[in-house]
């Protein structure tokens, strides 16, 4: 277990490390939780601050991070809405935030990185676990079978709902920490108890992103497992043998879930029924049926968009007109974050977007980073579902994950085998060891 203890340092950075550690730990939880973390983290950082510990803030990994927030407040100086304008501000600014801590802060976030991420692996672990504890009790007190517990009741939101999140935003938590799970333990867990512990929260982990039945992330899921850890490995003997057992843990999985009737309709039926046109007398009004509604608007101010703010009551009148009733009265988004940059800042807005997932990809693959791979796929493809940044879980995620994976740099990694070369000395390494040691005695 020692490989996962901080080692001795300044009471100002101890400071700052159980902010962050707390912060992190708070993610799954109610929003108000992270704010005064944050808060705190804030000040703290203000109250230290040294001019010697201050890293360069204008870089780009410092503006790759805050380009979004920017966007935003560009788009605002010509938006019709300026109230709802300001709100995304208000949302949005710890994305402008969080590179800015990292900046000024003297902790060297490297350093604790596997300790941080290990304690927020097992912090989600322990929230499934409660997650499933709830469910069970639930079901146990009605007197229903057992079986109820992977029916309607009890997966998406109905599973996440005892903690108020977002199935899909937890999801994207969940990942990141069984990720660095499976990579602390090919890589960095030595002893039994820590393979073990691994073991089981990968389980854990994937059983909840299971129940919780995102589309979007069981999709990033088998791309991370399939592309970003094969791309990580040395050899392509790993690679392959990595890339088998992972095929035969997701026959497994699919399995499971073609052979569960509420899996089976989550997973694939309504995935095919987004992908749909409206059909007369349907219930749920599919995404494809409200993208259809946002591209008139798109093509009407394509360069500029409609400015900050705009998207929700632009949307309404248009869900209304074309009798879109269910998404009007729930004031539904875009579920694009592409369209939404689109719609509210244009094709500049939505330029900026992917040229920040450019970089983060291009930072990620330049270091074989698999848990920063991993986090990039994540926001890649749930943007294609979800208007990640509009919500507050969302934007949490991306300003913190974005930020400290940039400024941690890379996790542990095995040390490589000493080359053996022939040159003009012709002789290996270890037998010149041996005949030097045979010399001594």
């Amino acid at each position: 277990m020692k490989e996962l203890l901080p080692g001795p340092d300044s009471l100002a950075n101890r400071i700052s490390f159980f902010h962050i550690l707390l912060l992190m730990l708070s993610l799954p939880f109610d929003i108000f939780y992270s704010h005064i973390i944050l808060i705190s983290l804030c000040v703290h950082t203000l109250i230290q601050l040294k001019k010697a510990g201050i890293k360069p803030i204008f870089t780009k990994r410092v503006l790759a991070v805050q380009a979004v927030f920017f966007v935003t407040v560009i788009a605002a100086l010509y938006t019709r809405y300026p109230q709802q304008a300001f709100a995304e501000w208000g949302r949005e600014v710890v994305i402008f935030i969080f590179p800015l801590i990292f900046c000024l802060n003297t902790l060297d976030i490297k350093k604790y990185r596997p300790v941080l991420l290990f304690v927020f692996a097992i912090g989600c672990t322990l929230t499934v676990i409660y997650l499933y504890a709830n469910a069970l009790l639930t079901i146990l007190f009605y007197g229903m079978p057992i079986t109820t517990l992977f029916s309607a009741a009890f997966t998406n939101h109905n599973f996440s709902a005892a903690i108020a999140m977002h199935a899909t935003f937890f999801s994207l938590q969940l990942v990141i920490a069984m990720v660095f799970m499976l990579y602390f333990l090919l890589y960095k867990a030595s002893s039994s108890a820590l393979k073990i512990i691994c073991c089981i929260c990968c389980l854990i982990l994937l059983a909840g992103v299971v129940q919780l039945g995102s589309k979007s992330i069981l999709i990033a899921v088998f791309l991370i497992f399939l592309l970003a850890f094969p791309y990580c490995l040395a050899t392509w003997r790993k690679r392959l043998q990595f890339v088998a057992v992972v095929m035969g843990l997701s026959v497994i999985v699919f399995g499971l879930i073609f052979n569960n009737t509420t899996l089976r309709t989550k997973y694939i039926n309504d995935m095919q029924t987004d992908l749909s046109p409206l059909q007369p007398g349907q219930d749920s009004e599919p995404r494809l049926a409200r993208w259809e509604v946002i591209m008139p608007l798109i093509k009407s101010s394509p360069i500029i968009g409609y400015g900050s703010g705009s998207e929700i009551t632009l949307l309404g009148n248009e869900f209304f007109n074309h009798k879109l009733y269910d998404s009007y009265l729930k004031k539904l988004n875009a579920h694009d974050q592409y369209l939404s940059f689109l719609l509210k800042s244009g094709i500049w807005g939505l330029a900026v977007y992917l040229a920040a997932l450019a970089y983060g990809f291009k930072i990620a693959l330049a270091k074989k980073d698999v848990l920063f791979i991993s986090f990039m796929l994540l926001v890649a493809i749930v943007s294609l579902s979800e208007n990640i940044l509009d919500v507050d879980k969302g934007v949490f995620f991306y300003g913190f994950f974005f930020s400290f994976l940039l400024f941690s740099g890379t996790l542990y990694k095995p040390k490589p085998h000493a080359r053996v070369s022939i040159g003009r000395k012709g002789i290996l390494p270890s037998f010149r060891r041996r005949q030097r040691e045979g010399r001594q005695a």
